[in-house]
């Protein structure tokens, strides 16, 4: 994902379609686990990683906006399935069980 920018083409929280709330957002995921987001007149800072969690390949995404979209995004993903411009990932709240889902394509 270090390569080029990635858009966020699902947002899906709890059944919920959000994914408009990124529109225009371009994701540039930096090698040294930065992770920015910009849409041409606001720009988010954060970081990124990766991981496992009981033998489960982890995206772990941290931004540090305390409310809105981002901070909806800033969890430990489960990674659904990769592709060289497709990543799809999926988070299970541990409070009630609802389910998010996340895709990134790459512009």
């Amino acid at each position: 994902m270090v390569n080029g920018t990635w858009r966020v083409t699902l947002f899906s929280e709890d059944g919920s379609n959000q994914t408009s709330q990124f529109s225009n957002y371009d994701f540039v995921f930096g090698t040294n686990g930065s992770l920015i987001a910009d849409n041409g007149s606001t720009t988010m800072n954060g970081t990124w990683t990766t991981g496992t969690d009981d033998s489960t390949p982890k995206f772990i995404i941290n931004f540090s906006a305390t409310n809105g979209p981002f901070e909806e995004i800033s969890e430990d993903w489960r990674i659904l399935s990769t592709t060289a411009t497709r990543v799809e990932l999926k988070h299970v709240s541990g409070g009630d069980g609802s389910i998010d889902l996340l895709t990134f394509e790459k512009n």
